[in-house]
């Protein structure tokens, strides 16, 4: 079998494997430390990171105001990206994955940078302002983004502060888990979005602005599910491709075994599409809170969709939150006590994020280097789990 083409980032030579950011902790330094060390992409989600240390979370109880609760998030991925790369054993690279979101994103992006992460990855919105954040910075920055037309506006914005991506991830919102780079659930299915189409165009893109077409590689992100799917897609002229879900259920992923049951064991049927908090459509695994909130969503709406409240946790995440703003079209629910929830496990109040397809192993909880064997060489373990 003829091996796969390296992926190269900012001069590093990798597999061409990314395992995607996943938050609140999903995704946290033990999974990318464990990712970096086999030689991909490991990704530390910088979302609420504070579940993973209960000293912060003491101290957050003692003086629960907003500017306590965003240092002690700060002062978590700053730990869990040191913890990362000392598990790395300087293989790899270590990511930290920025929601564009956010408010605390530039808050976010320093501490990635002075904790000595390799790169920043960034989406949930158009990371315009990311090379003035970095200025300077000896850090990868890779865009998240879904069709040609939003990689124009990033790269004619970026080439005029003389800065280029070192990698674009292509995410397909038809087939990622969590939120998806789409307007609406309505959306999801536009053909503008297929992984071909988004890379012939983009190549007509680079032409266009007199881009190599070798300079940025392209990651398609979404669907992935074995070693076919990855040879395709570099076949095609991917660089990469990169996974969340099948990382996140890997004996290493950070969150509780049981959150890794209820993705593994999830159905087609089981997995829907909704409006998050953010305004983002995001798909999700139909646990019982999920069900009980679409079933009653439009009651939600129509008693308390304009209505602002106070921010149940205090720490205002988002830029924009449905729930807090009163953002009729938008969900409405506190997402990080609902991720939190999940990430503890809590069937029955946690939100689970989850891609569409089925997972590499099926139902089984294997290692990231069974996975990364799977998908670089179609080598399959031969003991049962």
């Amino acid at each position: 079998m003829t091996p796969l083409t390296p992926l190269t980032i900012r001069g590093r030579t990798l597999l061409p494997i990314v395992q995607g950011g996943m938050g609140v902790g999903v995704s946290a330094h033990r999974l990318a430390g464990a990712v970096a060390r086999e030689g991909a992409m490991g990704t530390i989600s910088s979302i609420d990171l504070r579940h993973h240390h209960p000293d912060l979370l003491e101290m957050c109880k003692q003086n629960p105001d907003q500017a306590t609760l965003e240092a002690a998030n700060q002062t978590a991925l700053r730990r869990e990206i040191i913890a990362a790369k000392a598990l790395s054993e300087g293989h790899g690279m270590v990511a930290v994955n920025v929601m564009r979101a956010v408010s605390s994103y530039a808050a976010a992006v320093q501490t990635a940078c002075e904790s000595g992460a390799d790169a920043i990855v960034m989406g949930a919105g158009l990371p315009l302002d990311l090379p003035d954040l970095t200025q300077g910075i000896d850090i990868a920055l890779i865009p998240i983004l879904s069709d040609s037309r939003g990689i124009a506006l990033v790269l004619k914005k970026w080439l005029k502060k003389n800065r280029l991506p070192d990698a674009i991830v292509i995410e397909h919102p038809g087939h990622a888990g969590g939120h998806l780079g789409v307007a609406s659930v309505a959306d999801i299915p536009s053909e503008r979005f297929d992984f071909a189409r988004v890379i012939e165009e983009t190549m007509l893109t680079f032409d266009t602005l007199g881009i190599e077409r070798t300079r940025i590689p392209l990651i398609v992100a979404g669907g992935i599910d074995g070693h076919a799917a990855v040879r395709h897609w570099l076949a095609m002229g991917a660089s990469g491709v990169q996974l969340g879900t099948a990382f996140a259920v890997t004996e290493e992923g950070d969150a509780h075994p049981e959150f890794k049951r209820i993705l593994a064991d999830a159905t087609p049927e089981d997995i829907v599409e909704f409006v998050s908090v953010t305004g983002l459509p995001a798909r999700a695994v139909k646990t019982p809170w999920l069900d009980r909130y679409l079933r009653n969503e439009q009651r939600i709406r129509d008693k308390i969709g304009s209505r602002e409240q106070k921010c149940p946790t205090g720490l205002n995440c988002l830029a924009a939150c449905g729930l807090r703003d009163g953002i009729e079209k938008f969900g409405h629910f506190c997402i990080d006590t609902r991720l939190a929830a999940a990430l503890r496990g809590d069937r029955a109040n946690g939100l689970f994020f989850r891609g569409r397809e089925a997972l590499p192993f099926g139902s089984a909880i294997r290692s990231v280097r069974e996975l990364l064997d799977l998908l670089v060489a179609d080598i399959r373990p031969t003991a049962a789990a």
